[in-house]
């Protein structure tokens, strides 16, 4: 996970040394979500930016990502499975600056200007601010089920702000509010914030009797459901599973074993550069989860290191203001008693909500039930 921090419709007289000590230290406290790498553009008209927690192209992809000409400017949290096949589809050669799978969104919208089609291209989860220097445009989108999130609102002096987590904004804007998933804002299109959202991705499940009497075959769910997990290991770092023993994560563990010593971005003929999937398992003292991880680890290949949640270190921690989940990636955590080695985690998200109806619930790199391709109700 990463983060981003935008602000928009800049004016002539406007500070912008104040303004970017300001957005910075806004930013700053996303910062847990980017321990790698803090970016920023500044320019007359847009501030951007990005928190980042490296996973692919570690060395060269550092955000926000600009186009050759320094006029298109990105930020991105998120990941696209499918940047490959669609650098192969432009319709012209473009200057790809580094190996970022998410720069293929400035590639995109420099060639394609019907921002909605190639939006429900993209096969991934993502929450990204565009700034077209030239145009003086900005395009705001998010995935199709809110996986990444994001919010926006304005400041006291007009300037559209849009950050990945609320509390970056709470202290400036007066009218916070989620930005919707599977929409796009175009700031070409419109001159007000809640009237340029643009619905680009619409399913008829959305209604619940279009599924009455509607049958998916368990053959082509699991095949849907496998390949979802394969291409989420797109890493060029150590990744692995957060297994509590429940079948969302088993599921999740069980069949990442299977595809995890190949690497995904050479179509799995060479080997992976982190072939280890590592797992972990996080739970308080004498807890069902550790117990029942302990039985699922081995379909990763090896036991699950098993991390434990202190309560009265936990609530030490929230008091003086630095969260348990801050951190984890890299350092000893004084709410757990152990280290966490890998840079990328994946887990269930809900797949026995599937059948039974819950809302779906928030959490690391999630893996839908129902992933782009197998949504056919």
């Amino acid at each position: 996970m990463c983060s981003i921090f935008g602000m928009f419709g800049l004016q002539a007289g406007d500070d912008l040394h104040s303004l970017r000590r300001r957005a910075l230290e806004l930013s700053q406290r996303q910062r847990h979500r980017g321990p790698d790498w803090s970016g920023v553009h500044v320019d007359a008209g847009a501030i951007l930016v990005h928190e980042r927690l490296a996973i692919v192209d570690p060395a060269g992809g550092s955000q926000p990502l600009r186009s050759a000409d320094g006029q298109l400017v990105l930020a991105v949290n998120g990941e696209i499975y499918n940047h490959r096949e669609l650098e192969k589809q432009l319709a012209a050669p473009y200057a790809f600056q580094t190996g970022s799978d998410c720069e293929v969104i400035n590639a995109l919208y420099a060639q394609r200007p019907g921002i909605g089609d190639w939006l429900t291209e993209l096969n991934g989860i993502f929450a990204f601010a565009l700034w077209d220097a030239a145009a003086g445009r900005v395009v705001i989108a998010r995935d199709p089920l809110g996986v990444c999130p994001l919010y926006w609102g304005h400041d006291a002096d007009g300037r559209l702000c849009v950050a990945s987590e609320m509390k970056a904004l709470a202290d400036v804007c007066a009218d916070v509010a989620q930005f919707p998933p599977g929409h796009y804002y175009d700031s070409a299109s419109t001159a007000g914030k809640d009237a340029g959202l643009v619905r680009y991705y619409d399913r008829p499940w959305r209604d619940h009797a279009s599924t009455q009497g509607v049958e998916v075959g368990l053959d082509e769910l699991r095949q849907a459901f496998e390949r979802a997990v394969h291409r989420q290991l797109m890493s060029d770092v150590p990744y692995g599973v957060l297994l509590s023993g429940g079948l969302d994560s088993s599921l999740v563990a069980a069949v990442a074993a299977r595809y995890a010593r190949r690497r995904v971005e050479e179509d799995d003929q060479a080997e992976a550069w982190w072939p280890r999937l590592h797992s972990f398992a996080i739970g308080l003292d004498g807890s069902p989860d550790l117990a029942a991880a302990e039985v699922a680890a081995p379909g990763t290949g090896h036991g699950a290191p098993r991390f434990h949640l202190h309560l009265r270190r936990g609530a030490g921690c929230i008091a003086r203001g630095h969260p348990p989940h801050r951190d984890l990636r890299r350092h000893h955590h004084p709410c757990l008693d152990a280290d966490v080695p890998a840079g990328a985690a994946d887990q269930g998200d809900g797949s026995e909500d599937g059948a039974v109806g819950r809302r779906q619930r928030r959490g690391v790199r999630r893996l839908p039930l129902f992933p782009q391709g197998a949504q056919r109700a």
